[in-house]
């Protein structure tokens, strides 16, 4: 994606950029927080590469030079980028990192490094990282890219300059899932999930979030009207369907989008993660207050959180 196709995508984040560029006034640090596939990466590697090309035009670099195409595969030595090892970010990997900060760039004043899913860093690898952003000992621009800002330490945001993405239009995502052979109701769920995983379940393997999705609707049934039943299906039916904690995370993500189409039908809004439960949904939200719907919200987000712990799955989803 170029800066123009960017500008389009996402104008607001864009034209913030763009200025601080002109004006010679970059923040040291910044976090790029937003859904996937709102284009974060691109605009981080982009900003990157208008800092390095020598053929900016209007502060967007020209895709095409030695610079620019580096960064873009790679392997430019002063544009280092961070990405989980596994299920998170270590800290001999925030170490490496600023061993290699400490060094003077090779070809530039400045270095910069991109932490892709910078809420996944460890807590060690968190401390460690906002050591090196309160005391940098060489010119460095951080571009902490998350979907979880709040999951992040709050002393690293403070340091930082927060940029919100705004959502990728959900409409679209959800035709392209349905051109890679989703079905109608599993491409709305699949919109709403981070690319990787979305991509994971088309097609064929769209049966099991379709499962899935039966199992939220069956569950929070119960929450509301068969509470004794609860257990049982949990131990049954969800932890048999959710198997490993990647899955629950699904699992919870897709209980999640419910509360939050609760809260659309509050509002008498649209674009529905469950489209065609607009009935029981508008029958759930009498029974509710907004703050009843909100906490329910934050509780499956403390969930997802305790996920990350390695507890109990059972002793998870039963609390």
């Amino acid at each position: 994606m170029d800066w123009n196709e960017m500008q389009v995508q996402q104008p607001m984040v864009m034209n913030m950029l763009k200025r601080s560029i002109e004006k010679d006034r970059l923040a040291h640090a910044y976090i790029f927080e937003g859904m996937r596939g709102a284009g974060k990466k691109a605009a981080a590697m982009l900003t990157a590469q208008s800092l390095f090309c020598p053929n900016t035009q209007d502060t967007a670099p020209c895709g095409s030079c030695s610079e620019c195409r580096r960064i873009k595969h790679g392997n430019h030595p002063d544009v280092m980028i961070l990405e989980p090892e596994g299920a998170s970010i270590k800290k001999a990997q925030v170490e490496s990192l600023q061993k290699e900060l400490t060094y003077k760039g090779m070809e530039t004043e400045v270095k910069i490094y991109i932490v892709d899913d910078a809420d996944k860093m460890t807590a060690s690898a968190a401390n460690s990282l906002l050591k090196f952003l309160e005391e940098p000992e060489s010119p460095t621009l951080a571009l902490l890219l998350t979907e979880n800002v709040h999951f992040m330490l709050d002393t690293i945001i403070s340091r930082s300059q927060k940029i919100s993405f705004a959502p990728p239009e959900l409409e679209k995502r959800s035709v392209l899932f349905e051109e890679q052979g989703a079905s109608k109701t599993a491409a709305s769920l699949l919109a709403r999930l981070p690319d990787e995983i979305g991509d994971s379940y088309t097609g064929e393997n769209s049966d099991w979030i379709v499962q899935g999705r039966a199992l939220v609707i069956q569950l929070v049934e119960e929450v509301h009207y068969r509470p004794q039943q609860m257990l049982l299906t949990l131990q049954e039916k969800w932890l048999t369907h959710f198997k490993d904690r990647e899955e629950l995370d699904i699992g919870l993500d897709l209980l999640l989008f419910w509360y939050r189409d609760l809260l659309t039908v509050k509002y008498g809004q649209q674009n529905l993660a469950y489209p065609d439960q607009s009935e029981r949904l508008e029958k759930q939200v009498i029974l509710m207050s907004e703050t009843e719907v909100a906490k329910r919200l934050q509780l499956i987000l403390d969930a997802k959180r305790r996920l990350r712990a390695n507890v109990n799955a059972q002793l998870l989803m039963e609390h």
